[in-house]
């Protein structure tokens, strides 16, 4: 079974759904942070998929792998994100270790996705 769409892809599903779930928890932020922070952890979260898909479509090894780094410097700074909304006591400890799971969970897989690309790429017929 091939992949057709960036859609089909699990890095990308799951990222959507953290995506959405970002965007939900953020309409509990302050309504003086909704030029800053809470515009920031929701620009961070979209960037995570928009480079999934930019990546695919690209159709060349090298440039997907290289869009994938930026969608997973996205998660990391959208936990940055999470860690001042934690600091600023707009989320608990709880809601905090539950995205930092599953943002974490997303990690794992986009490196698998892209340790994946990075053998395609290296495999005699793709050169």
């Amino acid at each position: 079974m091939s992949i057709k769409s960036f859609t089909e892809l699990e890095a990308w599903k799951r990222a959507r759904e953290l995506r959405r779930d970002i965007s939900e928890l953020t309409k509990s932020f302050p309504s003086d942070e909704k030029y800053s922070l809470t515009s920031q952890i929701k620009r961070s979260s979209r960037s995570v998929t928009a480079n999934i898909a930019e990546g695919y479509g690209r159709f060349h090894h090298q440039e997907n792998i290289q869009f994938c780094r930026v969608s997973r410097g996205s998660l990391t700074e959208t936990l940055d994100h999470l860690i001042v909304a934690l600091d600023e006591g707009y989320i608990d400890q709880s809601v905090y270790g539950k995205f930092e799971d599953r943002l974490s969970e997303c990690l794992r897989i986009l490196n698998g996705y892209i340790n994946y690309l990075q053998k395609a790429k290296e495999r005699p017929d793709n050169q």
